[in-house]
């Protein structure tokens, strides 16, 4: 079993950025040369998170809209009170998404619904450089 790590990086704007990372995922594991095995995604630090789901206009919106209503911005968080920096929402949103996902490679791809893409969820109150680290691991093309 081989084991291939990377570190992606994405420019955000403060603005709950739900970003496709689908096609840099996918390019790491054709690099890696895994054509059989899982890869770990996982984004460090605590407002953002990770999910699936169709990247598409309608969805996107609705989404940004049921997280907005499960950890309003507009709320007294306990964590703004002791920090002073109004982003206690943005750790509840990404405690509620998670940090990770583990999704299977079969044949060197992705394996996702038809219409599932992966995303990544900035919930801070300003923009930041996400890392996203990627592990691929598995049975190199061609191995025994």
């Amino acid at each position: 079993m081989e084991i291939r790590n990377y570190v992606l990086s994405f420019p955000t704007t403060g603005k709950t950025d739900l970003i496709d990372i689908t096609r840099e995922v996918s390019l790491r594991i054709r690099e890696s040369g895994i054509s059989e095995g899982s890869v770990l995604i996982f984004v460090p630090g605590s407002t953002a998170a990770l999910t699936t789901i169709e990247y598409e206009g309608g969805v996107i919106e609705d989404l940004r809209e049921a997280i907005a209503r499960l950890a309003p911005d507009n709320l007294n968080y306990r964590h703004d009170a002791r920090w002073g920096d109004g982003n206690g929402y943005s750790h509840v949103r990404a405690a509620l998404l998670g940090s990770s996902l583990t999704i299977p490679v079969i044949e060197g791809k992705l394996v996702l619904g038809t219409w599932q893409q992966v995303i990544l969820c900035d919930f801070d109150n300003r923009p930041r450089k996400r890392q996203v680290v990627v592990q691929v691991s598995g049975k190199v093309t061609g191995d025994q």
